[in-house]
Formats: C-alpha cells, sequence, structure tokens
C-alpha cells in the first residue's frame, strides 16, 4: 500500500530511479497511466513510485528499461543498487562482499543457508518471521534473495563449500511440498562443480567434540585474498576482518568440517533419500 510514511525510508538508488524514471516519461510525453498501460501498472502505480509513497520494485525497474530505457540500460544498472538497499540493514555491508568473492565457506545449523534457499522455502520462512512482516516487504526479500544465485554461475568462478547441519534437513519449513522442493534443489546445487557440499550428522557430538555449537558461519575470501567472517544472529550482524579472530573462524569451521564424517557422496545420498529421489 502506498503510504506517505514511505518517502523517509526510501534509499538514494530507489529516489533515483524515481526521478529518472519521471524526467524520461515527460520527456516522451507519457502520462501516468500511458506508462502504466505499456508496463502492466496502473496509473496510480507509476504515481506511487515516482512519489515515493511505494518505493520501485525489481519487477518495474524491469519494465522501466524496456518502455524508457531504449537500450541505455540506466534501470538495469539500478537493480541491484535498489535491491541492495531493500535488505535487512545488518546484511547491506556483507551483500557485495559475497558477492564478490573468490571463494565461500559456509556452516549453517537452524536453517538452509539464504544462498541455497528456493523461492518458496525462503518466502516461507521469512513470511513466518516475528515480527510479522507486510505482504510487500516479504517480496521484496524473497527477490534480493533469489538474486544472490548469480554467483553460483558468475565468471570468474566462485568456489563454494557448504556444511548443513542434519538437523535443517529435518526441519520442515512450509509445506512438505516446499521442503521436498527445497530438498531437491540442493541436491542439484550439490551436483556443481563449484560447490561441494557435506552433511554434519545428527551424531557429530557423539565423543564430547562438537565444534558446531557456536552457531552459523560464513568465512570469505575476497579478491585481494583478504578472508572475513560475517556472522548474523537475532537481527544483528558482525563483520569481521581482524585476522587473529577469522583465522580461529577458520580453525574452527576446519574442526566443524573434520566432524562433518559424510562426505559429499554420502551427503548428496542423504539429501536424495529424504526428498524421495535416491537414485
Amino acid at each position: 500500500m502506498a503510504r506517505e510514511e514511505n518517502k523517509e525510508t526510501v534509499g538514494p538508488a530507489a529516489r533515483m530511479a524515481a526521478a529518472v524514471a519521471k524526467r524520461m516519461r515527460v520527456k516522451k510525453g507519457l502520462t501516468q497511466e500511458q506508462l502504466g498501460a505499456q508496463m502492466g501498472y496502473s496509473g496510480a502505480a507509476i504515481s506511487a513510485m515516482e512519489r515515493l509513497l511505494h518505493p520501485v520494485s525489481d519487477e518495474m525497474l524491469v519494465h522501466l528499461e524496456r518502455i524508457l530505457g531504449g537500450g541505455t540500460g540506466i534501470f538495469e544498472e539500478m537493480r541491484p543498487l535498489v535491491r541492495l538497499e531493500k535488505l535487512p540493514e545488518q546484511f547491506r555491508g556483507y551483500a557485495p562482499i559475497e558477492q564478490k568473492a573468490v571463494a565461500l565457506w559456509l556452516y549453517a545449523n537452524h536453517v538452509v543457508h539464504g544462498l541455497f534457499q528456493t523461492e518458496a522455502y525462503a518466502r516461507a520462512l521469512i513470511g513466518g518471521g516475528h515480527p510479522e512482516p507486510t505482504p510487500e516487504r516479504v517480496e521484496e526479500l524473497v527477490v534480493a534473495r533469489m538474486a544472490r544465485k548469480a554467483l553460483f554461475d558468475r565468471k570468474p568462478v566462485c568456489e563454494i563449500e557448504l556444511i548443513l547441519d542434519e538437523s535443517v534437513l529435518r526441519r520442515p519449513i512450509g509445506s512438505e511440498e516446499t521442503m521436498r522442493e527445497q530438498l531437491v534443489y540442493l541436491a542439484e546445487c550439490a551436483r556443481r562443480r563449484n560447490v561441494n557440499f557435506q552433511v554434519l550428522p545428527l551424531d557429530a557430538g557423539l565423543g564430547g567434540e562438537y565444534a558446531g555449537d557456536r552457531g552459523d558461519l560464513n568465512i570469505v575470501e575476497t579478491p585481494a585474498h583478504d578472508r572475513v567472517t560475517f556472522l548474523e544472529i537475532q537481527g544483528e550482524s558482525l563483520l569481521i576482518s581482524d585476522r587473529a579472530k577469522v583465522s580461529t573462524h577458520v580453525q574452527r569451521y576446519a574442526k566443524i568440517r573434520a566432524q562433518a564424517a559424510l562426505d559429499p557422496r554420502r551427503s548428496l545420498g542423504v539429501i536424495e533419500e529424504l526428498a524421495g529421489v535416491r537414485r
């Protein structure tokens, strides 16, 4: 819903997109109703976008490029910037680092890591959060999360290693079909040449040693071949570049990997079995 208070939260990229869209619309001699008709929106929706009552959506930027961009790519270039502004505040500093990463070492022990979530799983997870987000906010976050998957096919390739606690595979999020689709997608990701996937079994703590007790862990190797750690919990985040601390995280990750008794092939088998697609 278009609201006056939305103006206060609109970021600079969305403000620029609205201003450029209005200027180009006027230059082409189009009314808001005419532009909306060509884009598949109402004139009121175009008005709300230009007045910042309803920030421009990713889908709207695609249509603006098609109708007003004229091959310039101006709105296409704005898409990642606008998506970044719509991410949760605690994630904005990390998102660009993730997308430029040379390598990622990831450990998730609560839910499927965001990079590996399907759209339905992400929507169920985000929509079921607290405080409950509006439907519009859910869609913004889902679109932004799905956009992160560009990293899988980026050139040069990013090497990604994911250790997933077995409990995550057995914890249903959304409907049975949503969870099955998520497991099938995980299996597809695990077959990628640039993805190394391992399951940390439920009995990993037998014997008294368990390195995965401190929660999720994200370690990034940057294009400069430095390493940073990203931690996120309860809506708060921490981006760590201190070498001594990152070194400790790297060592802890190695311990978790050592306890992940299931090698990539056996890990894939577990996922396929749970998804009901065992080959």
